[in-house]
């Protein structure tokens, strides 16, 4: 019996069907070690040793694969085509290693491009070792994300509260994020007109031409610049004159564009199906692995992570004869096209994303399919077929204009353009040629030269320049491949980081830098401004595709990046946060404090008139204070709002309307912990009635009734059936709740806070009730995650009153938003618990933690104990 061992059960399960009796398909389920969340998993100091530790989860599997392993003929390690897939094939390796599950069973690795029949008995027939110089490329990104990211991010946290951390590739694709923000901040629109004449032709066909030039000087877009200018020339034509100086048509070809590539799958499921790239990757792994079609499971598409643009000859073979029975000979081209891309990694360069079989066309599998799936299907389908036909066949025609009066020489061009052969267009175009579309249908009249034309009207039109776009998803993939920054199989857990962590947010599809983002790129940009440059970024992924090339040691690679990384952190551990401050407060002025409409003084306090605004930094994050403070306690968030009509709002407040009851104002603001809604200003110190948003609520969507109504919270539901005693519904810190007596308890998602009924909130708090007690004082255990790395004692993950947390002796870090606690792992749970602290645990303890496993060792436990103890003293350093 042969053991194979694939990433996925769903992949296990078909390869099985496919080899049949003799073999023994198992799953690991990705990656089955990683490097422990705690200082020291990576040391430099020891010629960068690696100390991994296996995934709880992962234990009993691989206990079945040590078993299997054991009475065994052989071991095939068949994960995916990849550095990664060849990572966890090296991984699986090693701890059967480890175990001595491996006596004299020969040991291979087979790759496959497809899972499909054929693709993968020819696999079986060509084994290969493990490639080193790929898993020594995987072990070098590893270790450098590991370095920055654990070294990096305990310095956010001192010195930035409420940052939440800081990587190799996420922060640089933060700063592209908060550049383009920048640009649009510092914007100056420019006005500019353009001028065109309706023409007609001696047989009455009009068309329309554009100023190009005047008095022998070319006429630019930008050119006439205020309307003095444009009327003048609006007048002078007429007036004109207009004779045809020269027709010129030349012939055109638009070539198709190549295959699939993981990012340019992601661009254009972006843009033409909305889908996010983790979601595109998602929907790729399924159709790769395997979906049920008449009975038999089948992969419909290649690997979905490549750079390759090429494709198998069966499959260009296959292409062309759809082509031909679909659509006619006359689109299938007189030779195969071939197309190359510049492989950033001859040993990861595989097959573009294709279908296994092009003769699957979409409508025969779509019933088979969710939805999605189909979509994303036909996407790549589309994009293969039309990859192999014929170039579309255009005539592009200019036409030069003269137009002349009172001695001065003006003139007008006309462009027009016409698809003769639609080739490949008929099938397929990228999601933005939708507005070429116009431009290449546009049909000149026939002109001949020293034809006089009729002026049918003159119009000039003022236009303003624009910024730049915001990124969307899509953008953001296309310029990070341009600049060599990170690789296909990381652009999507990129993103999800980014926004997971609050850094940027999606508004209308474009990336919003959070001011939490802005602060972190701003700190990197003062402090380690070498390690956010696109150019560095890009160089060091240059040297990591060389390893995986065998053309570069990795060790080498991580000492020289470490030797200066490592000088860096500790020129910037001794600064004062007064002047990381300073530094930010210069740096963000454009975002902090935009010049007003006025010409007055931005900094300038709007409560008491003489304070001075500026960048100050609290528990739970930067905010913008006064001077004066304590006598005078304004603040607002750091960006100013933008009103309705574009003004700048005071304080970051949008007025609602007036209570009829109090007739006070009801306002909607902006604070550091989110949108909230206030009624009036309060006087002689009290604080006025406030109310935050419900989750899903959005700010735009807030008017006066809605307002009023969650400020009349918490509001009497009803009494409860059994206890007699009121049940309240309101919404608290953690967000919307329901309450009976002593019991609260959380509303679900689909629930409204301001219609929940009786026997609803009857049926939450009895659900609550019925959990019972679980722990001390009543706190439920929740779900162990496993030790504290550096001192011990037990991290769990809990349900709570206010939401889900995780706990270590005294300390709770509750969740982020959109957090899953079925999913949270180990390495989160102590990043939470570290910021929550605000500092790392002290080092003795480190040390003494050190000493032994925390995994075996019952020894543990006085640490584990002793290690509430120092918070307060850890919390009172991270205030002061």
């Amino acid at each position: 019996m042969q053991v194979v061992i694939v990433e996925s059960p769903a992949k296990a399960k078909t390869i099985n069907k496919y080899l049949g009796p003799g073999y023994e398909v198992i799953a690991s389920y990705g990656h089955v070690r990683d490097l422990p969340a705690k200082d020291g998993s990576v040391d430099p100091e020891h010629d960068f040793r690696m100390l991994w530790d296996i995934d709880p989860k992962a234990q009993k599997r691989l206990a079945d694969i040590a078993r299997a392993v054991k009475a065994s003929d052989g071991l095939i390690l068949a994960t995916d085509p990849d550095r990664e897939g060849e990572a966890i094939s090296w991984h699986v390796l090693e701890i059967l290693k480890e175990k001595r599950a491996l006596k004299d069973q020969p040991i291979s690795r087979v790759v496959f491009n497809a899972i499909t029949k054929s693709s993968v008995l020819e696999a079986m027939k060509n084994p290969r070792m493990i490639d080193a110089a790929l898993v020594d490329a995987y072990l070098a990104r590893r270790a450098l994300d590991y370095l920055v990211g654990f070294t990096l991010s305990p310095v956010l946290w001192r010195k930035l509260p409420g940052a939440r951390s800081a990587g190799r590739v996420q922060s640089v694709a933060l700063r592209l994020v908060c550049d383009r923000e920048r640009e649009i901040e510092v914007f100056v629109r420019r006005e500019y007109w353009s001028i065109a004449a309706t023409l007609a032709t001696p047989r009455n066909e009009t068309f329309e031409a554009r100023l190009t030039g005047a008095d022998g000087k070319k006429i630019t877009r930008l050119d006439v610049g205020t309307e003095a200018e444009a009327m003048t020339f609006r007048s002078a034509l007429e007036k004109a004159d207009y004779v045809v100086r020269s027709v010129e048509a030349k012939p055109a070809r638009r070539h198709p564009y190549p295959p699939f590539t993981t990012s340019t799958l992601q661009q254009e499921a972006s843009r033409k199906l909305g889908f996010a790239p983790a979601i595109t990757m998602r929907i790729a792994q399924r159709l790769y692995e395997g979906i049920d079609i008449g009975g038999e499971t089948v992969g419909l598409i290649t690997y979905m992570r490549t750079d390759g643009v090429d494709m198998a000859p069966e499959a260009i073979a296959a292409a062309r004869s759809v082509i031909g029975h679909e659509y006619g000979e006359r689109y299938v081209p007189s030779a195969p096209r071939k197309y190359t891309a510049k492989a950033k990694n001859a040993q990861e360069a595989h097959e573009a994303i294709r279908p296994t079989d092009v003769a699957r066309l979409p409508k025969e599998v779509a019933r088979q399919l969710e939805p999605d799936q189909a979509k994303l299907y036909e996407l790549i389908w589309l994009r293969t077929v039309a990859s192999q036909m014929e170039s579309a066949e255009l005539e592009r025609t200019t036409v030069d204009i003269d137009a002349k009066v009172s001695g001065r020489a003006l003139e007008l061009r006309a462009t027009g353009s016409v698809i003769k052969f639609d080739g490949f267009l008929t099938l397929y175009r990228e999601g933005r040629d939708d507005e070429e579309e116009d431009e290449e249908n546009r049909r000149l009249p026939a002109m001949s030269a020293n034809e006089i034309l009729a002026n049918k009207g003159i119009k000039a039109d003022q236009h303003f320049t624009e910024p730049p776009p915001r990124y969307s998803e899509a953008s953001l993939v296309k310029r990070m491949e341009e600049l060599g920054i990170g690789r296909p199989s990381t652009y999507a857990s990129v993103l999800a980081v980014l926004r997971d962590r609050e850094y940027v947010k999606l508004d209308k599809r474009r990336l919003v830098p959070e001011d939490k983002g802005r602060l972190v790129t701003a700190f990197l940009e003062s402090f380690f401004d070498r390690y956010v440059e696109y150019d560095f970024t890009a160089d060091l992924e240059e040297k990591l595709d060389r390893i995986s090339a065998g053309e570069l040691e990795w060790k080498d690679v991580l000492r020289d990046f470490w030797r200066d990384f490592a000088a860096a952190v500790g020129e910037i551990k001794d600064l004062r946060v007064s002047e990381v401050l300073a530094a930010l407060d210069e740096m963000l002025t454009a975002h902090v404090f935009p010049p007003k409409e006025d010409g007055s003084d931005p900094r300038v306090c709007p409560t008491c008139g003489n304070g001075r605004l500026s960048l100050k930094m609290g528990k739970f994050g930067a905010f913008i204070g006064c001077s004066n403070y304590p006598e005078c306690k304004y603040t607002r968030p750091l960006a100013a709002q933008n009103g309705e009509n574009g003004e700048a709002e005071t304080n970051g407040t949008r007025v609602l309307g007036t209570d009829p009851v109090t007739g006070l104002e009801v306002t909607l603001r902006e604070g550091r912990f989110g949108t909230y809604l206030q009624l009036g200003e309060g006087k002689d110190g009290e604080k006025p009635k406030r109310s935050s948003l419900p989750k899903g609520l959005a700010p735009a969507d807030v008017d006066l009734e809605t307002a009023l109504a969650l400020l009349s919270l918490p509001r009497e539901i009803g009494r409860h059936p059994e206890s007699g005693e009121p049940i309240l519904a309101g919404i608290g810190k953690f967000g919307p709740y329901v309450q009976s007596g002593k019991t609260y308890a959380n509303i679900d998602a689909g629930d409204d806070i301001l219609s929940i009924g009786l026997n609803r909130a009857v049926a939450l708090i009895a659900d609550k009730q019925n959990k019972g007690p679980g722990g001390r004082r009543g706190t439920p255990a929740g779900r162990e995650l496993g030790e504290y790395p550096e001192v011990g004692g037990v991290i769990s993950v809990r349900p709570g009153r206010f939401g889900p947390y995780v706990n270590h002796g005294k300390i709770n870090a509750t969740l982020p938003k959109g957090t899953d606690p079925e999913t949270v792992t180990l390495e989160q749970a102590v990043e939470l618990i570290k910021a929550k602290a605000g500092t790392t645990p002290e080092r003795p303890a480190r040390k003494a933690a050190a000493k032994s496993s925390p995994a075996k060792s019952p020894a543990k436990k006085p640490a584990a104990k002793k290690a509430p103890a120092k918070k307060p003293a850890a919390k009172k350093a991270a205030e002061g």
